[in-house]
């Protein structure tokens, strides 16, 4: 089961009623070289038992003489898929890159070994030279309107220079551009659209042209459906989704990431709301209410759904188990394994577990899609061909 060298890579602490191990900075920064490995288990998704084979971190034909067995028996899944997450953000902004760092490692220690940040105004590329750390799909900054989003989160402009802002952003990213959809209108007393629909349009296809694609942050009912008339290529939380958006989205393949641990923090936002703005607290507290319902409508209709966890700001990182636990309650286990897994994977172009791939892997002591749980004990975990947990 491997020996004390790959242990020594964790320590574990409580917070928040969890308990989270996380890798140790000095001691990952020491991982031995990616060695041959074989595996022998049931790869999902396919459910066939396979003997996979890895050298220099690469899956490869086998079988390779010397090669250590890590395990037999077993579940083989690629690496956990954290849709929306905020690397190198918290409640004040900007991390450290030693936070940063933290936050990461965190991720790889449950398993999220590919993220794609849904914006974050820290620069964090220099994550993409550790072996230890996830791979990070970036989406530049949040583009919000002044006044209208979280301070010190979101790259601020007026609709007037909105395309110029997605330009830097998408130039900034790896392929995705943020937009802030909706947010309190302080005048109005409720969640409105922050851009003119010709505007957002226009923004959206010059991203477009650039290779980059869009998505933006959307509680309300009116911005998404604004959003998806204009083109835009996902719709983060979609909470006050209708019956056509959700139509609209399916025909065109506008992807949904749910975030439905962080939606959970609607009644306690309805809450610090009320005395002053009691039209969005009620409102908010009918998006939550409703909530299980929405997405299972968009999961009905076939609108390509996958699984975020919003950690960043202040939902904590390395809780990706639980929003697939959270998605299943919806959707059915195997439904959210591939939205937090193969499905996700293929949405954002990266590989699966084939001849030729990155050999990013969680090694499983039963199948989840009949026990969740699992996805909280693994066995090992692999990443570029290294095992970074190994428990035993």
């Amino acid at each position: 089961m491997g020996g004390p060298h790959h242990q020594a890579l964790f320590h574990t602490h409580s917070h928040d009623g969890s308990t989270h191990t996380h890798l140790d900075p000095a001691a990952a920064a020491q991982l031995a070289a990616a060695e041959d490995l074989r595996i022998s288990g049931v790869v999902l998704p396919g459910g066939e038992q396979t003997e996979l084979w890895i050298h220099d971190g690469v899956l490869v034909e086998g079988p390779l003489p010397g090669a250590r067995t890590l395990a037999d028996g077993c579940w083989v899944m690629a690496g956990l898929v954290d849709a929306h997450n905020h690397i190198g953000l918290d409640a004040k902004g900007a991390v450290s890159p030693r936070v940063a760092e933290q936050q990461a490692l965190t991720e790889t220690a449950a398993g999220t070994l590919l993220i794609r940040d849904a914006g974050s105004p820290a620069d964090t590329h220099w994550i993409d030279e550790r072996p230890d750390l996830p791979r990070i799909i970036r989406a530049g900054r949040h583009i919000a309107r002044p006044k209208r989003y979280i301070r010190d989160y979101a790259a601020e402009v007026d609709p007037d220079d909105l395309v110029a802002e997605v330009e830097r952003q998408a130039r900034a990213g790896d392929g995705w551009v943020k937009l802030v959809g909706d947010w309190i209108d302080r005048q109005e007393g409720d969640l409105a659209p922050l851009w003119p629909a010709d505007v957002a349009r226009a923004a959206i296809d010059r991203a477009h042209q650039l290779g980059a694609r869009v998505t933006a942050h959307c509680f309300s009912e009116e911005a998404p459906a604004q959003l998806v008339a204009a083109g835009i290529d996902g719709i983060e939380h979609g909470t006050g989704l209708t019956d056509e958006t959700i139509s609209q989205m399916a025909v065109r393949g506008v992807a949904l990431v749910p975030t439905l641990i962080n939606i959970d923090n609607f009644p306690a936002i309805a809450a610090s709301a009320d005395q002053r703005f009691p039209v969005y607290a009620a409102h908010m507290r009918h998006l939550h209410a409703h909530v299980k319902e929405t997405i299972g409508r968009a999961v009905d209709a076939g609108v390509p759904v996958y699984a975020g966890t919003d950690a960043g700001g202040t939902v904590p990182h390395g809780l990706v188990s639980r929003e697939v636990t959270r998605l299943a309650e919806i959707a059915g286990p195997e439904f959210a394994l591939g939205a937090a897994c193969w499905r996700a994977r293929e949405w954002l172009g990266q590989g699966q577990l084939e001849v030729g791939g990155s050999a990013d892997l969680l090694v499983l002591d039963a199948d989840p899609r009949t026990d969740l749980s699992t996805l909280d004990r693994p066995m090992f975990i692999v990443l570029r061909g290294r095992v970074v947990l190994d428990p035993a």
